[in-house]
């Protein structure tokens, strides 16, 4: 089990993780949306994960969600890093109703982030846009290579919940173990 926490002036966050887990959690960041993906990445990725956040929400979510994004990365690195005897790269579609999400990735130590997720307005009191800053900080202070891709949609919830399940098997499948490869790089690191 990983724990982080970090402590500014607009959030307090501690994150418990564990990366080959059942996919139980228990989140408090008090941002429903968020919360209710949260729980379905956990799920989805098989991580026990723990969420605890007080942030400035008074203002908006905004801080909130990033600096979430922020301390679950810095647990998955921990976690992955160095990597060895795991496959690196993951991928998964997941749809929901009318939507279809892509996501491709790769634990290269390389951040990079594309996102082709036109989303906007509201789900609930969650601003869509949102969803995008969660994903930048979980991919740049996690050092993983990932596109997430929109295939179709049109309803908020379905788009972005798809798109955080997308990202939970994708991650789920990249960290599977697998004994024959030891350092799955033809540099001989990462």
């Amino acid at each position: 089990m990983i724990v982080k926490e970090r402590n500014t002036k607009e959030t307090q966050i501690r994150v418990e993780l564990e990366l080959y887990g059942k996919g139980n959690s228990t989140i408090e960041t008090g941002v429903g949306f968020f919360d209710h993906m949260l729980e379905a990445f956990a799920k989805h990725a098989l991580i026990d994960l723990t969420v605890e956040c007080n942030g400035d929400t008074h203002i908006d979510d905004h801080h909130t969600v990033e600096d979430v994004g922020i301390v679950i990365a810095k647990a998955l690195s921990e976690a992955i890093y160095p990597i060895e005897s795991v496959e690196r790269f993951g991928n998964a579609v997941v749809v929901m109703d009318e939507a279809s999400v892509s996501c491709d990735m790769d634990l290269s130590n390389r951040p990079y982030l594309f996102f082709d997720i036109p989303v906007s307005g509201k789900v609930g009191s969650f601003d869509a846009e949102l969803a995008e800053e969660f994903f930048r900080a979980v991919v740049f202070n996690a050092r993983i290579c990932t596109h997430l891709v929109m295939q179709r949609g049109k309803n908020r919830h379905h788009i972005i919940e798809a798109a955080f399940k997308a990202f939970a098997v994708a991650l789920r499948r990249a960290v599977a173990k697998n004994d024959r490869v030891t350092v799955p790089s033809t540099k001989g690191v990462l």
